[in-house]
């Protein structure tokens, strides 16, 4: 018999195998789409500290501008900081895309360009939303071209970015959980719509956990902060 209970049980194994996580240790409180179906829009839900919520209740989440915050509250989605949004060539179609849904969940979006399907270099594009996540023109920058690794280099060499690129929503929480990503890079070539708009939604409403992984993002930082005092070697 298909209980309400037995559907929860079925759904928490499915997203903690998604996710790569081990369903024998403590299980964490699951936030699906009907919690966030349960508040009016542009209200408040509370989240226990350590649940996991659904790729989907975060969509349904901004959607509806509803903030999924702690205890106490958290944030309007969107809220009005600033997205820097760039694209190369092959990411132009999915940008648009991108951008359009940034407008629609209340964000700032700041055009990086490129402007058209013309050929151009992803560095340059890479480069112009990295410098805005660094100097804190912006909160979060994505930036899209055909496969995402070359932007994601390109925008790692910008002292105080850490650009991850993501192909599915564990890769996107797992990269503000654990490693407090700053920039999204996204390949076009590789994902559709839906699932790019899915990624984003996960990078954007997804905390940093802190704690032990703070260290090791301070360790991310205290090498940059070696080769800048030094002079990295030039080839």
């Amino acid at each position: 018999m298909w209980t309400e209970d037995r559907v929860r049980r079925i759904v928490r194994r499915v997203v903690y195998r998604t996710l790569g996580l081990s369903t024998r240790v403590q299980p964490r409180p699951l936030i699906a789409e009907q919690a966030v179906q349960s508040v009016p829009p542009g209200g408040t839900l509370p989240i226990p500290e350590g649940a996991l919520v659904t790729p989907l209740a975060r969509q349904l989440a901004l959607e509806r501008k509803i903030s999924l915050g702690g205890p106490n509250g958290g944030r309007q989605p969107g809220n009005g900081r600033a997205i820097a949004l760039g694209a190369d060539h092959g990411g132009y179609k999915l940008k648009e895309t991108l951008m359009r849904s940034l407008a629609e969940w209340g964000y700032e979006v700041l055009d990086c360009g490129t402007q058209s399907d013309r050929p151009v270099d992803y560095p340059d594009y890479a480069f112009a939303v990295a410098q805005l996540v660094a100097n804190g023109r912006a909160w979060r920058g994505v930036m899209v071209d055909g496969a995402g690794i070359g932007s994601c280099m390109a925008a790692n060499k910008v002292p105080g970015v850490r650009a991850a690129m993501c192909y599915d929503q564990a890769t996107a929480l797992n990269s503000r959980e654990h490693n407090d990503a700053n920039l999204l890079t996204l390949g076009a070539g590789l994902i559709g719509e839906i699932l790019a708009n899915s990624i984003l939604t996960t990078f954007l409403t997804t905390s940093f956990a802190g704690g032990r992984h703070a260290a090791r993002v301070d360790k991310i930082s205290n090498i940059e902060r070696r080769y800048l005092r030094q002079g990295a070697p030039v080839r």
